[in-house]
């Protein structure tokens, strides 16, 4: 009686389906699941299979109709961009879950499973899942297109510098290093006067020439070119130029200012020497130590140029050499240093040893210099000044030798030298010797201005085992609290097992 009743229960709680006659729960179809879906399939028209189109050089998928993303294998973003490519099919139905199906890395295959409801017969709900199958094709995009052919560029900045030396553009490559100006360039190319950077849009370029004209003190002027000229859409295709031209000035230059100029300065010394060279000139009138700064739009005001080149440094012996107190300030006077000591010396050129020919000069390295010590110099009165300002100065005005930095011995210096620099990867035309050698030259100023060095990333280098900072008689050094590891990152930007996606 007990078995009747429960089977009397259940017939009352089923009923026969109207195809195969197998009891199911009531439903509005009247019909079991087997018969429903063999009748209704909900998954018709969604297509089982697609194509998404994968750069090797960027890892980057294509998101129609031009726009490339940056998708990790099985992230969110690579799952939206898969339901978008069959979104208009998928709106006939309620989706109610999406997930990746795991695939071989290399396989260049990558699956969906997919779990979808619709209502069918008489309001019956059907729900129903199925994978989608999507194929990786490798496609180059636009970018790496541009990077790879190097001629197709839309914008080109050209930085110029109208010197024999290359200290300014040492140091803004390293500015450039430092804040990553250089990942957005399509080609670098280096010339016997500057550097030539290509982009690929206007707006790149013009974000460089605002970072230059912030770091180093310049002018720019732009101009474009119509390359050609859609009439039906009304597009224009030009190539933008932008030429910067830095100021003609490097550190250890000695110049001669106009009257006017210096006089603006509080009546500084015409004769002075640049200390450095940062997003203003910095000068130093070696009589007084006044200090004054000249930003690009002063100086193109009022022009000036380097009486020398490097080339014509000349070596001195210090004689003798005696501290001065400070000298009182005149009318207007500007500020003065205090990182350097005005001493008064006797020096002899090191050429001229076996002579008694002596020079008296005004220095404002008197804080490092000593007897016996050798320092590099310029010759004032033993040559000819073809200088529109200095010709007309007072001869009793212009001192007959202008000191410039301590001599040191280069060949210990870079063999005790623990840290280096990265360089751009750039295309040259031809190095010589005499690059190398300006090379030198700007890796010790980094060793003896403490300023400069705050806006460069010093790296240790491992080759070179570590000595002991408290050398005091030698030349100037980088403590290891100023360098950083130089670390080498070799996942790839799709992480993981993606990185292996393609090769």
């Amino acid at each position: 009686a007990e078995l009747l009743f429960v089977t009397d229960f259940s017939s009352l709680c089923s009923s026969l389906c109207c195809q195969c006659g197998v009891p199911v729960p009531p439903n509005p179809a009247n019909m079991c699941v087997g018969c429903l879906r063999a009748r209704v399939d909900i998954t018709e028209g969604i297509p089982k299979q697609g194509t998404l189109h994968f750069c090797k050089q960027c890892d980057r998928y294509l998101q129609p109709p031009g726009t490339w993303i940056q998708c990790t294998l099985e992230s969110r973003e690579l799952l939206t961009l898969c339901l978008k490519k069959i979104k208009a099919s998928l709106s006939r139905v309620r989706l109610i879950d999406a997930g990746f199906i795991w695939t071989e890395p290399h396989s260049k295959r990558l699956k969906l499973k997919l779990t979808v409801q619709k209502e069918v017969i008489n309001g019956a709900v059907l729900q129903q899942v199925f994978v989608v199958e999507y194929i990786v094709q490798p496609q180059m995009c636009e970018d790496c297109h541009r990077i790879e052919a190097k001629d197709f560029w839309k914008a080109v900045v050209q930085v110029r510098q109208k010197t024999l030396h290359k200290k300014t553009f040492y140091y803004l490559e390293q500015l450039i290093l430092k804040h990553r100006l250089h990942q957005n360039t399509l080609r670098i190319k280096e010339i016997h006067d500057g550097l030539d950077f290509y982009y690929s849009s206007k707006q790149q370029a013009q974000k460089m020439v605002d970072f230059l004209q912030c770091t180093v003190p310049s002018r720019c002027k732009a101009s474009q070119r119509l390359m050609s000229h859609d009439i039906h859409s009304n597009v224009y295709n030009y190539k933008s130029t932008f030429s910067v031209e830095i100021v003609p000035i490097c550190k250890d230059s000695v110049v001669c200012l106009s009257p006017k100029l210096a006089q603006s300065l509080g009546n500084m010394s015409q004769i002075c020497v640049c200390i450095r060279v940062t997003s203003t000139i910095h000068l130093i009138d070696p009589n007084t130590l006044q200090i004054a700064e000249i930003d690009g739009n002063t100086y193109w005001r009022h022009p000036f140029n380097s009486l020398f080149h490097p080339k014509q440094l000349e070596e001195f012996i210090i004689m003798d050499i005696n501290r001065v107190q400070e000298k009182k300030k005149g009318a207007g006077a500007g500020p003065r240093s205090n990182k350097h000591t005005l001493a008064e010396a006797w020096v002899q050129k090191t050429s001229e040893l076996n002579t008694d020919h002596q020079y008296f000069c005004c220095t404002h390295l008197g804080h490092i210099l000593n007897p016996g010590d050798l320092v590099w110099g310029f010759d004032l009165a033993n040559c000819n000044l073809n200088d529109e300002f200095a010709n007309k100065m007072n001869p009793h005005n212009i001192p007959d030798v202008v000191l410039i930095k301590k001599s040191y011995d280069r060949t210990k210096r870079q063999h005790r030298r623990n840290w280096k620099l990265k360089q751009l990867e750039r295309d040259r035309e031809g190095t010589d010797t005499d690059d190398e050698r300006q090379y030198q030259d700007f890796l010790e100023d980094l060793e003896e201005d403490e300023a400069i060095r705050r806006n460069v990333n010093i790296y240790r280098n491992a080759d070179i085992p570590v000595e002991s900072d408290t050398d005091d008689d030698g030349p100037p050094r980088i403590s290891l609290a100023e360098m950083l590891e130089d670390l080498h990152i070799s996942q790839d930007a799709t992480g993981g097992e993606g990185a292996n996606m393609m090769t």
